[in-house]
């Protein structure tokens, strides 16, 4: 028999609103430009304002790093937040017909200037299968053969290989072979094709630029380069580059360089400037085809004055400012006032849509002052970095509880906020990831940053005798006595990082 019984939980639960705000934070500013726009077609209410209206909230001098205090100006932001944003159902008729003008999103140091208003350009341009498709259409090709050529085509991977990935490892690629592609095209075309013929139209695919593509493996792709080389039949490098790709690829692979040497009877010089053909080649021919290259737009604009003062401000020339509807308002306070049933029902529709309306606006203040807080306390954390002009000896350790912390957020929202953002500098463009890192403690007991350590790990490693690299043990060695107390495995962690290989893939002739 069943028993009833009464229990308390005490949950916590994200509200709509919450997890809207949430789902804004995440986005950078090109991505807001697009999430915006599906709001405005969805939602008749919102319309954009076309008047730039002054900031409410603060103007560049109130943030000035070295005259304010940051903690100071973050409490003053929370309050005058707090006190703007109210709950929706709380307001009354005459508060939604008034004008958002003294509750719009629009502040904390927008970019006002059209000079420095930042749009993303994209650069259209053919795919690897439309770009060789084309160049297959200038061959002298029957049907037969243009239809395999096209079918081979679309096998290829994004590298411009004609590869699959394995079944049992996603990581790995292997060759896809000829009988598979002629068993294709006589199902599907119900053609009588053999596996000739198809070998045949992908040496005639193998001809195409860019010189590689189409090849099944990396040892093929680096002998059709060589091979389409104008020099291959006048140039003695090259031709040595031919005979160790073709017959030494494993000891090539593995530098084993006094094999090739002995069974090639050649010298030290001449192996040398072989090698030097072969690093030349490109691994990745299908690279270049991206469909669309895309340059980074910034979320914020840093900027440094003659008094060595930093001041912040958020990019909106993809955010478009947004405002409610005066006809839609208007609606509302007529329908309210009737006691019909269908202008009830027609003011709980517009009711919601300014409902929305509002909750989207205020979710935009929202992430605009929560995003403006995190890039303060990053700049007046790592303010040495930026007045030395991005030496990264002058990185301070960070890590998200310490930006947490001191604006008074959970990480988990300094976390979404930072993640796939920029900050434009004097001195270039940086991922606000990059500002943070983990802290390793020096013989002399100060904290520095472990990027420091990895770009002094790094010249060492430039500076060695690449006839003799050093061995991790030996790089330790040399941290330890330039004050670096960090173990071997540190080392190995630190250098593949940093996509350096072991010392023996590093050893040179």
């Amino acid at each position: 028999m069943l028993k009833q019984t009464q229990n308390q939980k005490l949950l916590q639960k994200l509200s709509p609103q919450q997890i809207q705000y949430i789902k804004l934070l995440e986005l950078p500013t090109v991505s807001l430009e697009t999430r915006i726009k599906e709001e405005l077609e969805e939602n008749p209410v919102l319309i954009l304002e076309e008047d730039n209206l002054d900031s409410n909230y603060t103007n560049e001098s109130d943030y000035n790093l070295d005259d304010h205090d940051v903690i100071d100006n973050q409490k003053k932001l929370d309050e005058e937040v707090a006190n703007d944003l109210q709950n929706i159902n709380e307001i009354s008729l005459e508060e939604y017909i008034q004008q958002p003008d003294e509750n719009d999103y629009r502040n904390y140091n927008y970019d006002d200037n059209d000079d420095e208003r930042y749009e993303r350009p994209i650069i259209q341009v053919n795919s690897m299968y439309e770009d060789l498709v084309n160049q297959l259409g200038m061959l002298e090709l029957t049907e037969l053969e243009y239809i395999i050529g096209k079918e081979i085509i679309g096998e290829l991977d994004e590298d411009g290989y004609l590869r699959k990935e394995k079944l049992n490892d996603s990581k790995e690629k292997e060759p896809i072979s000829i009988e598979s592609i002629t068993d294709y095209i006589v199902y599907h075309y119900k053609m009588n094709v053999t596996d000739e013929q198809v070998e045949s139209v992908l040496k005639k695919i193998q001809t195409l630029d860019p010189p590689g593509i189409g090849a099944r493996t990396l040892k093929e792709c680096l002998l059709i380069q060589l091979q389409r080389n104008p020099d291959y039949h006048k140039n003695k490098n090259i031709q040595i580059a031919y005979s160790i790709i073709k017959d030494f690829f494993e000891e090539l692979s593995k530098k084993h360089y006094e094999k090739i040497l002995q069974k090639l009877n050649i010298s030290s010089e001449d192996l040398k400037l072989a090698l030097n053909v072969i690093k030349h080649l490109n691994q990745k021919p299908g690279a270049q085809f991206d469909t669309k290259v895309l340059a980074i737009t910034p979320d914020f604009i840093l900027t440094i004055d003659d008094y060595n003062e930093i001041h912040v401000k958020l990019n909106k020339g993809n955010a478009p400012q947004l405002k409610l509807d005066k006809n839609y308002m208007a609606m509302l306070e007529k329908y309210q006032q009737s006691n019909l049933n269908e202008a009830k029902e027609t003011y709980q529709f517009v009711k919601n849509k300014v409902d929305s309306a509002k909750f989207f606006i205020d979710a935009i203040r929202q992430r605009s002052a929560t995003l403006y807080k995190i890039m303060m306390t990053i700049a007046h954390k790592q303010k040495e970095f930026f007045l030395s002009d991005g030496d990264e000896s002058q990185l301070k350790p960070m890590i998200l509880e310490d930006v947490a912390n001191e604006i008074g957020m959970d990480i988990s929202t300094v976390s979404r906020s930072v993640n796939s953002k920029y900050v434009e500098t004097p001195f270039g463009i940086y991922e606000l990831k990059f500002f943070f890192s983990s802290s390793i403690t020096t013989d002399s007991g100060d904290e520095v940053s472990n990027k420091e350590v990895k770009k002094i790990l790094k010249e060492i490693i430039d500076n060695e005798n690449k006839s003799k690299p050093y061995s991790d043990e030996k790089l330790e060695e040399l941290m330890r006595q330039k004050g670096y107390d960090i173990a071997r495995r540190t080392i190995a962690k630190y250098r593949e990082q940093m996509n350096i290989p072991v010392a023996r893939l590093r050893k040179e002739l």
